[in-house]
């Protein structure tokens, strides 16, 4: 976050003062460091962007971290050493904090905790199971496996939407090319012939006068209802996601989805040495409301004594190769390891299936932008075909 600080400076003037930093505490620790007296903290307002680094880079943090430990160096060194070679000083401050608190016998987990805005529940939870079985190298390194394979899954679906977008992107964009450039000028050629004009000819060639009578009006119309569409689709994200929910085939998939990650999640942490019911708890935020409310049901069972698989099962929370998979598990006691071969498979599931929907959805896509395009160029030339017909 930035901070907009009013303080008095080394040399006794008041000086207005910008600073990044993770929270206000920090900001004014820091700026008072330096030999100032802060007098007024105020939180910096954006238009959506801070100026700072964007999120913690957690992942890269764990790699290195994991290298230091395994070179020999102790975990507060180790620390410092980060906060050293980090550049963003909102970061580095978090990284200095880090350490002094462990410098005061806090353990890893407690210093993190401090800072939810870099290191999320999951991951703490993870640093916290470790302290328990001091392990936390290995530790590091399965939530490094983990986060490196959902970054591989988040890849797999943005990369198969980039193309239909940028399909959605340049049709769009030649057919306001047409509505708002060609159509007015062929509105001058046929202004004579209004009344013999085919009916959506007409209706077409009325949109062409009225931008070139009201250009800027149309405009600013036209830029109006993106805008407003931008801000009903950002403001309305949990209906949207309710809606897909309930389409049937696209619906069943995003299930599918967040369970693998669910699961890949609980079979991190239960290897770890977190217990089951807390790995489920720490889990549950990756799950949409419907099923973190089965979730909590199937929670209740497991702690009453149930087998995890009857009690997944039971509340809709496994698909029937996950419930002989997680029966499996229960038997040969490797929960963990068969938890992770679940989401492993529906990973392989989801990849299948996304490459065969966008290899479906991008012909379709094509085809209704060109009928689009066509039909506008039809109907603009549709009066020309018929003035050559009746020549002939």
């Amino acid at each position: 976050m930035r901070f907009e600080l009013k303080a008095i400076g080394p040399e006794g003037h008041v000086e207005a003062v910008e600073f990044q930093a993770p929270d206000e505490s920090t900001a004014v620790q820091s700026l008072e460091g330096r030999g100032y007296t802060v007098l007024s903290v105020r939180t910096k307002r954006t238009l959506g962007w801070s100026g700072g680094k964007g999120r913690f880079p957690v992942l890269l943090f764990s790699q290195e971290l994991r290298a230091l430990l395994q070179a020999g160096l102790p975990l507060v060194e180790s620390i410092e050493t980060l906060a050293q070679k980090e550049r963003a000083e909102e970061w580095r401050s978090v990284l200095q904090r880090v350490a002094a608190t462990l410098r005061q016998g806090q353990p890893l987990s407690a210093a993190l905790g401090q800072f939810p805005q870099a290191f999320g529940a999951l991951y703490i939870a993870t640093i916290r199971a470790a302290e328990h079985t001091s392990d936390l190298a290995p530790a590091l390194g399965r939530y490094v496996a983990y986060a490196t394979q959902i970054e591989a899954i988040r890849k797999r679906v943005v990369n198969a939407s980039i193309y239909p977008m940028l399909l959605i992107a340049v049709g769009g964009m030649v057919a306001l090319f047409l509505l708002l450039y060609v159509v007015p000028r062929f509105g001058h050629i046929y202004a004579e012939r209004g009344g013999d004009l085919p009916l959506f000819s007409r209706w077409l060639l009325a949109w062409g006068q009225a931008v070139d009578q009201h250009g800027w009006m149309v405009l600013a119309i036209v830029a109006a209802l993106l805008a407003g569409a931008v801000h009903l689709v950002r403001n309305n994200r949990e209906r949207l996601a309710d809606l897909l929910w309930r389409l049937p085939a696209i619906g069943e998939r995003l299930k599918l989805y967040q369970l693998a990650r669910f699961y890949r999640t609980i079979g991190m942490l239960v290897r770890g040495g977190t217990p089951l019911v807390s790995a489920l708890d720490s889990a549950a935020e990756l799950l949409h409301p419907l099923l973190r409310t089965r979730l909590a049901a199937a929670s209740r069972a497991i702690a009453e004594g149930q087998r995890l698989s009857q009690s997944m099962e039971a509340h809709g929370l496994t698909t029937p190769v996950a419930a002989r998979l997680l029966a499996v598990g229960e038997q040969g006691g490797n929960i963990g390891e068969m938890l992770e071969s679940i989401a492993t498979f529906h990973d392989e599931e989801m990849a299948r299936w996304v490459d065969w929907f966008t290899r479906l959805f991008e012909p379709v896509l094509m085809a209704i932008i060109g009928l689009v395009i066509g039909a506008i160029v039809i109907l603009m030339y549709m009066p020309i075909f018929e003035l050559a017909g009746s020549l002939q």
